[in-house]
């Protein structure tokens, strides 16, 4: 059974309805302290990391992610989730993250005639290979929503980049069983959908 944390800033609907239509069960929760009845686990959100940080504190997440993560089995964050991952975040001042993979959060730095935020379609190009991006073919367009980007310490984290004012972390892991994508997955079909059915039968190694 896989999982989606609800604290309050994520696109549950979309994201329910992408599994479902790959026939895979899914759940939305709310409560922490059920966090290890799921096998694989989803961190959603749209939104400001500030915001989304304080929300997983005062609800109690933060401390029952890390014993999630810790248990070995697989964790997606997705966009704002994806961030949320990371150590720190420059948006509306400097804020700590989870700290599941090293690095910060920064606003992208526009070029000529690109705005922000960063909204549409986008390409990937595939940096090392992961399971979750088997049965992939690389430069495909996947769908983005955001105005930060991530910027791991380790290059060795970084699995796929897009391009929007320069290179831009489409897909990060820590190596382990956590994975992130900046995209929505679940709003790019047909190969967003095959990044999820993906996770849903990743073990969490790599």
């Amino acid at each position: 059974m896989i999982g989606v944390i609800n604290f309050g800033l994520g696109n549950l609907g979309s994201i329910v309805n992408a599994f479902e239509r790959i026939d895979c069960r899914i759940e939305i929760f709310q409560n922490p302290t059920k966090i290890l009845k799921y096998d694989h686990l989803i961190l959603p959100g749209v939104g400001s990391f500030k915001v989304g940080m304080n929300n997983l504190i005062k609800q109690n997440w933060d401390k029952a992610i890390y014993k999630y993560v810790n248990s070995g089995r697989p964790l997606l964050g997705i966009c704002l989730g994806m961030q949320l991952i990371f150590e720190l975040g420059e948006e509306d001042g400097i804020n700590k993250g989870l700290g599941l993979i090293k690095g910060k959060v920064s606003k992208i730095k526009i070029k000529n005639n690109e705005k922000l935020p960063h909204v549409g379609w986008n390409t990937l190009s595939f940096v090392k290979k992961h399971f979750i991006l088997r049965n992939l073919k690389e430069h495909v367009d996947y769908y983005f929503v955001h105005s930060y980007k991530c910027i791991p310490n380790n290059k060795e984290n970084l699995i796929a980049y897009s391009n929007y004012g320069g290179k831009i972390a489409a897909c990060v892991s820590n190596n382990k069983n956590v994975f992130g994508t900046q995209f929505h997955p679940e709003k790019s079909p047909p190969n967003g959908f095959i990044i999820l059915k993906n996770f849903s039968e990743w073990d969490g190694k790599c």
